[in-house]
């Protein structure tokens, strides 16, 4: 009964120090989002994204810039998301269908 016991205490101890610790940590998002386009300006897609990051810059306080990376059927975008330094904070946006 004494190894549940220490093994109880400890896990609540854990439990409550993790909890501490995140609540430590600042606001996500704290910079400009990027907002990674696959189609050019202007098109349906990149209006639904714009109305999207105007929306997402009132709801959470952070910029949400648009950057529209058109070419290879939004791979460029993807690649560009992927290939972002560990700091930054990209998204990507493309359609879940491609036609």
């Amino acid at each position: 009964m004494t190894a549940f016991r220490t093994a109880a205490l400890a896990a609540a101890s854990l439990a409550l120090l993790s909890t501490t610790a995140a609540q430590a940590q600042g606001g996500y998002p704290d910079k400009a989002i990027r907002l990674v386009v696959g189609f050019s300006a202007g098109g349906p897609t990149d209006v639904v994204a714009r109305a999207f990051a105007e929306f997402a810059t009132r709801s959470m306080g952070q910029p949400v810039v648009v950057d529209n990376k058109p070419g290879a059927n939004t791979i460029l975008a993807a690649e560009a998301v992927a290939s972002a330094p560990p700091t930054a904070t990209p998204c990507c946006w493309a359609p879940p269908t491609t036609p």
